[in-house]
């Protein structure tokens, strides 16, 4: 065959496109490759959790329990990383609060110790009851909490024996990336199986919908608004739902007032009111409301008493009746500077008196604004506080030492959380008994989720043997 210069051309231009070819495929290999438990493929991530979920399933317990330790070890070191990080992605919290709920996420949320099997003994032989993974677990997780979430979820998750693949909020997307990737470090240590822990390295609602309609997902888990949680109620699937609230706190005139105050804005202050279990709102018996309002200011809130000033910050932090993020999660001191006040790092929590029906006692703002609603007793304080909790069944609190009104207050209320005489956060075990969890599931029933919440109740009978009655 001849080859003049044209068909040189040709023949060149042809192997160029091949090679072109080759590199692309190369690319996009590459680009799906995981690195540390984060994929680029929703349904790569997906299937790598599956393979490793199995390989789990099939190990002794004791994997499982040298996993949970290793990731509380492993996490222990990088408590201030994380909140450090949290803090600067989002803008939103406090780096000390969020370094003391890493600290008590990694110490206090449960593992198999959780997980207690019982059996039925008698004539008809013996049966016996256990709890076993559901298997692939699809998690979406806020953007207020997400490095506690993920951390918390994961160990109970993996306790009950399942792999869990995260759907992040955009909006922290560092953060959880992160600790997705130091959870998969500790797995390693421990000889566990790679990607038992994965998500996505470019977190979107694309994506999320993806792993929800995902048919190897067999559970899905949502932590964050009514939106989200609503579409996984609605996915068909076993969903858990940990939804909002607005959770009130009612002090009547029998209550340790000085108490109070203290732990109303330590409660509401905590991570700049981030968590969803804090006081959104005080209700107040009028016989003590100015003696209460009094000593929170002595312990770090700033009363605003200027009406102009209240409607302003209104319009400031609220946009077509949705907390304007701008200040969600943000420092006292920051929205009181921007509107014209300024203060020191001691002033934690913005007091304002309120109305029942003011935007600041109804909307749950996830901001250290505090509003406080005046009732002439306890049960007409009992009624408010049902009122603006709006029948979320997520949490309250109360400041009593009146048996009768602190046991009318918890029937009424309902919630999934109460604390008596303490701030919120004694409710997630942060000086109160109890464990702790990020994923309060008040929609569904689950309550404080832990490793049991995600494992399926399994029966098993022998008839007629081994019962030694």
């Amino acid at each position: 065959m001849n080859l003049d210069t044209n068909n040189m051309e040709a023949i060149v231009a042809m192997l160029m496109k091949e090679l072109k070819k080759v590199e692309n495929k190369e690319e996009a290999c590459s680009c799906c490759e995981a690195k540390n438990g984060v994929f680029h493929s929703m349904d790569e991530a997906i299937a790598a959790a599956k393979k490793a979920q199995a390989t789990l399933f099939a190990s002794r317990l004791e994997l499982r329990e040298r996993i949970v330790n290793s990731i509380r070890e492993t996490l222990k070191d990088y408590t201030l990383e994380l909140a450090e990080l949290g803090v600067s992605e989002t803008g939103m919290g406090r780096v000390a609060d969020k370094k003391l709920k890493h600290e008590v996420t990694i110490a206090k949320t449960p593992g198999v110790e959780d997980l207690k099997a019982f059996a039925y003994s008698g004539d008809d032989g013996l049966t016996v009851m256990e709890l076993s993974p559901y298997g692939v677990i699809g998690a979406i997780t806020p953007s207020t909490n997400p490095s506690e979430t993920i951390i918390c979820n994961s160990i109970g998750m993996i306790a009950a024996g399942n792999a869990i693949v995260f759907a992040p909020h955009p909006g922290a997307k560092r953060t959880s990336i992160r600790t997705v990737e130091l959870i998969n470090e500790a797995v390693r240590k421990a000889g566990g199986p790679e990607n038992l822990v994965v998500t996505i390295d470019e977190p979107s609602i694309e994506n999320t919908n993806k792993m929800m309609e995902n048919p190897n997902i067999k559970m899905l888990v949502a932590t964050g608004g009514p939106g989200v949680v609503k579409s996984v109620m609605s996915s068909g699937k076993k969903a858990i739902g940990a939804g909002a609230g607005n959770p009130p706190v009612l002090v009547d005139e029998t209550a340790d007032i000085e108490k109070a105050a203290k732990d109303i804005v330590a409660g509401c202050s905590f991570d700049n009111n981030l968590p969803c279990i804090a006081e959104k709102e005080v209700v107040a018996v009028d016989s003590i409301a100015d003696y209460l309002i009094f000593e929170m200011q002595k312990n770090g809130a700033y009363l605003l008493k200027d009406e102009a000033l209240i409607e302003k910050l209104v319009g400031m932090v609220l946009t077509n009746g949705s907390p304007n993020r701008s200040y969600v999660g943000r420092d006292a001191k920051v929205i009181l500077k921007d509107l014209g006040i300024q203060v020191g790092d001691e002033i934690k929590v913005i007091l304002a008196e309120t109305t029942k029906d003011h935007p600041f006692a109804q909307k749950e703002l996830l901001m250290p604004i505090l509003p406080v609603v005046r009732v002439k007793n306890a049960l007409e304080g009992i009624e408010v506080s049902k009122e603006l909790e709006h029948g979320l069944r997520h949490t309250a609190m109360i400041h009593s030492k009146n048996i009768d009104i602190l046991s009318k207050y918890a029937r009424e209320m309902e919630t999934t959380i109460l604390v008596k005489n303490g701030p919120s956060y004694a409710g997630i075990g942060v000086g109160g008994e109890g464990h702790t969890t990020f994923t309060i599931a008040g929609p569904t029933g689950e309550g404080l989720t832990s490793a049991r919440s995600f494992a399926r109740n399994r029966r098993c009978v022998l008839v007629g043997a081994l019962s030694i009655k």
